[in-house]
């Protein structure tokens, strides 16, 4: 905002301003006769003109219009001190204007394939992983998806004569499960009698919405120190630092995501999936993911947990976030007053056995890597170019 008054010699002051423009701050004290409007410029040259024009940053005011300016002034170094001073109370927030994409963004770019048919390939362990929770990390959907070498994270509450039943029923899918755990002390000496009760169990999975805690980080070395030779999935978290923190700590794999799941509502109250069809689980592992964890794409289905409801003449199955009033009042009597619900519960349409649903996946996944000329599922990532689009597919028929 400019400021300009009278001085006593008629002319017209332009006095202490500041110039906000994206993150850099300037002032600007000038004597013309005639508006300056500032533009920001590299600093490229040093030009000089008499009277007085200050700026920070590095940054160049440029006038417009009549006169003999022609650019800026570097500021008197004398004077940088007094004028940052002044500028502290107009301090901004910080913002991250870097772009980041998500599934809906972008979609992949086709390469040439020597690859005659997708039939040729391959596949030994499926790296996608069916999510922790009441609806979805049971053991009947463990039983399906170990046919197909998929994992299935089983959730924390089934009790130990539980997992005892299943293992003596299902020994063969007990490669392709983790044993999940909360943070509590509760929590890990409950997961200690399964894992001792059950030796061939060797996958862990450590989940909290947030792992941005020291008790977390604590919860993992001490898991890591009670089982030096199993597999550690923690997690969330969405950044580099905090992947490195767990992994120093004693995990293996690093859950990343916080809030993008389809009945999660952690980022819009405090702010790992997301994926919604086959083509974002391709995505993800085009991104990098060496396993994808899936929650909402297996939900409604038969081997989920709960009762088939029927509703106007259609089928529904519950699912919930773990975070949700539903899971709360169900295991902790409801929400403290302390926090706020992070889910939400939702009707999702009865889907029949999840066999189809797995059988389109990895469908999708064959497709994914024929058209981007991978012959294996772990050179999709080496392989994969993103291009930016604002709609996938077309909405005529939607």
């Amino acid at each position: 905002m400019i400021h300009r008054s009278s001085t006593p010699a008629g002319q017209q002051e332009f006095s202490a301003h500041t110039v906000l423009c994206c993150s850099a701050v300037a002032v600007c004290v000038a004597r013309r006769k005639h508006f300056l409007s500032p533009l920001l410029l590299p600093l490229h040259t040093e030009c000089k003109r008499d009277g007085p024009l200050y700026t920070i940053n590095t940054l160049f005011f440029c006038r417009f219009g009549f006169g003999a300016w022609s650019c800026g002034e570097l500021c008197a170094p004398s004077r940088l001190r007094s004028l940052s001073s002044a500028l502290r109370p107009f301090t901004m927030p910080r913002v991250d204007a870097d772009l980041k994409l998500d599934f809906k963004d972008v979609l992949f770019r086709p390469k040439r394939s020597s690859l005659k048919s997708r039939s040729e390939q391959t596949y030994i362990g499926i790296p996608v992983i069916a999510a922790n929770m009441d609806t979805t990390g049971t053991f009947e959907m463990a039983q399906v998806l170990s046919k197909h070498t998929l994992f299935t994270a089983i959730q924390k509450h089934y009790s130990l004569a539980e997992w005892k039943t299943f293992a003596a029923n299902h020994p063969e899918c007990l490669e392709h499960v983790a044993a999940s755990s909360g943070s509590g002390s509760a929590d890990l000496e409950n997961l200690s009698s399964i894992l001792e009760a059950i030796p061939l169990i060797q996958y862990i999975c450590l989940d909290v919405a947030n792992g941005y805690s020291e008790h977390f980080v604590e919860f993992v070395k001490r898991v890591r120190e009670r089982f030096p030779k199993h597999t550690i999935m923690a997690g969330n978290v969405v950044t580099g630092e905090m992947v490195e923190e767990l992994i120093l700590s004693g995990a293996d794999i690093i859950k990343v995501g916080i809030g993008p799941g389809s009945v999660c509502t952690t980022r819009i109250k405090t702010g790992d999936g997301g994926c919604s069809c086959p083509g974002d689980v391709a995505k993800a592992f085009g991104a990098g993911a060496d396993f994808v964890m899936l929650g909402g794409m297996l939900a409604g289905h038969d081997q989920c947990a709960g009762e088939v409801i029927e509703k106007d003449g259609k089928k529904f199955k519950l699912f919930y976030g773990m975070s949700s009033d539903t899971a709360m009042k169900k295991y902790v009597g409801g929400v403290a007053e302390y926090r706020a619900s992070e889910g939400r519960t939702v009707q999702v349409a009865y889907k029949g056995d999840v066999e189809n649903t797995i059988r389109d996946i990895l469908g999708g996944l064959r497709s994914t890597c024929t058209y981007v000329g991978a012959a294996k599922l772990k050179e999709l990532s080496r392989r994969t170019t993103f291009i930016r689009v604002t709609q996938q597919s077309s909405q005529m028929f939607s």
